[in-house]
């Protein structure tokens, strides 16, 4: 294959001049008038799949909305960043950054609204949404104001390091931990950080393309591509990303639906090697 432009910028790229605050280590319009960054865009599929895969087991398995909820959010991560590294335009960075946090802090909200029953209107949950809510639109209000992406990693890193917290907590601490089973906590407790091990090797590949990407650009023209796509570190970080973030929310749907309900009405099982909720009894959770 080989490449239209070297430059970090191709002008015949149909997006016109990169206005997005952050660009990555693979060239510009390499191979395509219509994709930036070739496998920075592609490599969302994979993410995209896997939301799809998300949705369609919370449905089938008639858990409660804010769950599906949560898996259409991961899903708009992926087209987001598709469109980012497809155009790199600042509305498209918005577009994978905004749903980012949205999904993140969707997390929290479950982990911390813990009465029984999942109605939205009622109890405690009533502030719990008003939390997420306000939360969001001052997010939003913010980081359109505040242009820096170091300011959207640090609250996307604070978020999941609350929801790491306090899912520890639900395990170990709370009272309806006591209820459950060494085994089911253990099971929810390796699934969920499992997924964060991937998320942080993915983060990982990400800085070290970002550190060495002079050193790794030199290698790509070095082997040639196709072969010098898997010198690509965004791509795999949207892999390890993908999968880390799936595995994160079936943990957090687990944990979430065995404190807020029974615990012996849901298990942990595998479809196409992927984790997810299985409902023992049919009967949606209201």
């Amino acid at each position: 294959m080989t490449a239209v432009c070297n430059s970090t910028f191709c002008p015949d790229g149909i997006w016109g001049p990169v206005t997005a605050t952050l660009d990555w280590c693979e060239a510009n319009y390499q191979f395509s008038r219509y994709i930036a960054e070739m496998a920075n865009c592609l490599s969302n599929l994979y993410s995209i799949g896997l939301a799809l895969f998300g949705i369609l087991t919370t449905l089938n398995e008639s858990l409660p909305m804010r769950y599906t909820v949560a898996n259409v959010g991961f899903a708009f991560v992926g087209i987001g960043s598709f469109a980012f590294h497809a155009t790199m335009l600042y509305e498209a960075q918005l577009a994978d950054e905004i749903p980012m946090i949205f999904v993140a802090s969707l997390a929290c909200f479950c982990l911390f609204d813990t009465e029984p029953g999942f109605a939205l209107l009622s109890g405690r949950s009533i502030a719990h949404v008003t939390a997420f809510i306000s939360f969001n639109v001052l997010f939003i209000w913010s980081y359109i104001i505040y242009r820096n992406p170091i300011y959207h990693q640090a609250i996307f890193a604070m978020l999941v390091l609350t929801t790491a917290i306090r899912i520890h907590h639900l395990l170990r601490r709370s009272d309806a931990s006591m209820r459950m089973p060494q085994e089911v906590k253990a099971e929810i407790g390796n699934t969920f950080m499992t997924g964060t091990g991937l998320f942080v090797f993915g983060f990982l590949i990400w800085n070290l393309d970002n550190i060495f990407c002079a050193a790794l650009t030199r290698q790509k023209v070095a082997i040639g591509w196709p072969v010098a796509f898997l010198l690509e570190g965004h791509a795999w970080w949207h892999f390890f990303t993908g999968i880390g973030t799936q595995m994160m929310l079936v943990g957090t749907s687990s944990v979430t639906l065995c404190v807020k309900d029974d615990y012996r009405k849901y298990k942990l099982s595998h479809k196409f090697g992927l984790a997810y909720i299985k409902r023992v009894s049919k009967v949606k959770a209201l």
